[in-house]
């Protein structure tokens, strides 16, 4: 089960990236390079042909790594490979839900435990039909994390009163992807969804500066960071695919997903 136990004052910071963009391999090492730059857990996104809540950024992030091949299964064992590499902090499995339906129950859950996956986020499943898979990710030790997005307070009280491990705070309606600015609304929404959790709120979706990032943790308890970082990885991805330039670019990749994270420092 995904448990965070924050100091004073600490901020969350849980980056996604897409499994297998640009290769497996590579996929390792930027998933140790944001655990070295303080991440607390790692969304690994499994790249859907039809996504229904990313943006362009990681729609071709997804592209990518399915012309290369990448699927589901391929994706949670991954997660493992990256523990046996020296990944310590929890593996979030981001998956819509159609590929896990194409999985038997009993073995999705198997797979997930033997490559030490901790989480399961599914963006498309509305809550009021997530039920039997919040179940079965109890009766497997999964965490099952929720999304909340501007809604009825009475719905809110129903989501967070079942989440697990963090509640994933939507910052804004619509897809993923970069943005300059956020809605005014969204400091009483946060607000909201604070007062009636009981784990911490991170918030995700667009956050793509360390001003935003320092603006979200005023409210918040932390922050999720997709699709800037994955523009990162497609910006450096000739470097990181050439082995002789890799180690540069995977130091380059570190120091900009420290700007996200609680190790950052403005000296």
């Amino acid at each position: 089960m995904l448990t965070f136990q924050l100091e004073e004052n600490e901020k969350l910071f849980i980056p996604f990236i897409t499994a297998g963009d640009p290769t497996e391999e590579i996929t390792i090492d930027i998933a140790l390079a944001l655990q070295a730059a303080g991440a607390h857990a790692i969304e690994l996104g499994v790249p859907y042909s039809d996504p229904l809540a990313d943006g362009p950024v990681i729609q071709r992030a997804s592209k990518r790594a399915l012309q290369h091949g990448m699927n589901i299964v391929k994706a949670i064992e991954l997660a493992g490979k990256m523990k046996k590499n020296g990944l310590k902090i929890p593996v979030i499995l981001f998956t819509y839900y159609n590929p896990v339906l194409q999985l038997d129950t009993e073995y999705f859950f198997a797979l997930l435990h033997k490559n030490h996956i901790s989480g399961l986020l599914t963006p498309d499943l509305p809550f009021e039909e997530s039920s039997d898979l919040q179940k079965s990710c109890q009766t497997h030790g999964i965490t099952y994390i929720s999304l909340v997005a501007p809604t009825s307070k009475s719905r809110l009280e129903k989501i967070i009163g079942q989440a697990e491990g963090f509640v994933y705070c939507v910052s804004s309606l619509g897809v993923t992807g970069v943005r300059q600015s956020f809605d005014t609304s969204i400091s009483d929404f946060i607000q909201q969804v604070k007062q009636l959790s009981q784990i911490p709120v991170a918030v995700g979706f667009g956050i793509s500066t360390r001003e935003q990032v320092e603006a979200m943790n005023k409210m918040s308890d932390g922050v999720v960071v997709g699709s800037a970082l994955v523009k990162k990885i497609e910006e450096l991805q000739q470097q990181l695919l050439e082995s002789q330039t890799r180690p540069d670019a995977l130091r380059e990749f570190e120091a900009y997903a420290k700007t996200f994270s609680p190790l950052y420092s403005f000296k």
